[in-house]
């Protein structure tokens, strides 16, 4: 449970094989949909193991277009399915759900996507202090790019890393967008 009594999802992440994203993703079928969000319109995007793709969007015919370049040849349904739905449960009060997240990256990005995924809502860290938690104290430039990639907006919470200087830094989706994120988990936890 979090500060505010909150139980916190709990995430159960798989890696893509290569036998999943080969050729191009054409042995996958993905899933997807637009949501609102207090952050913005997103599109989200499942296999049939999890979540392989969620972005904070400002047009959705060039959203579907950017998903189809990761996987061109993969098989796409515009629907929004129960992992999609468990998923977009973070933005209710309910957020026991277990959410399944299916992505394609490094074993570094892994170490570093996991190492986000521990990070307490409310909280901040930094690049050297994910670093030091992969044990690998000097990659933190590595760590910034890693956390740059993450497929995933908010439910690997990328938004939780700021510079060791104390600045807010950098984030995929606008840093006015980070900003508000970061506000509304501060709330979130002072809740009575």
């Amino acid at each position: 449970m979090n500060a505010s009594g909150k139980s916190r999802p709990s995430y159960i992440v798989e890696r893509m094989t290569p036998e999943e994203y080969e050729n191009k993703g054409a042995n996958l079928c993905i899933n997807y949909s637009f949501a609102p969000t207090p952050f913005g319109d997103i599109l989200i995007a499942s296999t049939h193991k999890g979540i392989c793709s969620l972005e904070f969007i400002e047009d959705r015919i060039e959203a579907y277009n950017n998903l189809r370049l990761k996987f061109p040849r993969a098989h796409y349904d515009c629907k929004c399915d129960f992992l999609q739905q468990d998923a977009l449960s973070i933005f209710t009060q309910n957020q026991s759900k277990v959410i399944k997240l299916h992505l394609k990256g490094t074993d570094f990005q892994f170490k570093v996507w996991k190492a986000l995924l521990s990070i307490p809502l409310g909280n901040m860290t930094t690049y050297g202090k994910i670093a030091k938690m992969i044990n690998n104290p000097s990659a933190y430039r590595a760590v910034g790019t890693a956390v740059g990639n993450n497929p995933v907006a908010l439910l690997i919470p990328c938004h939780r890393v700021v510079c060791a200087s104390g600045e807010i830094g950098n984030y995929r989706w606008g840093t006015a967008r980070k900003r508000a994120i970061i506000d509304r988990e501060a709330d979130k936890i002072n809740l009575p």
